[in-house]
């Protein structure tokens, strides 16, 4: 993705390898830009980064939704006595 590839070069001797990093970098980015910016930027992906971005979008969320209900976590409840 070319505007990636953009902010990879214009970041990189800023950049410390955590995971923060790009994060801090789009936030700033997407707060600058007008709705119709971010609409401009998603038509011009290609349609397998469209899906991509998709895919990531509601990957995160349904993560983030399993995770806020507590599913897989564990309680206390059954004690387990040896």
């Amino acid at each position: 993705m070319d505007l990636i590839d953009k902010l990879y070069e214009l970041y990189k001797n800023e950049l410390t390898g955590n995971e923060e990093d790009a994060f801090i970098i789009i936030e700033g980015i997407l707060e600058d830009l007008s709705d119709d910016d971010i609409q401009q930027l998603i038509t011009d992906l290609s349609a397998r980064d469209r899906y991509e971005m998709m895919a990531l979008f509601l990957y995160e969320q349904l993560r983030l939704k399993i995770a806020e209900e507590g599913i897989g976590t564990t309680t206390n409840r059954e004690k387990f006595y040896h």
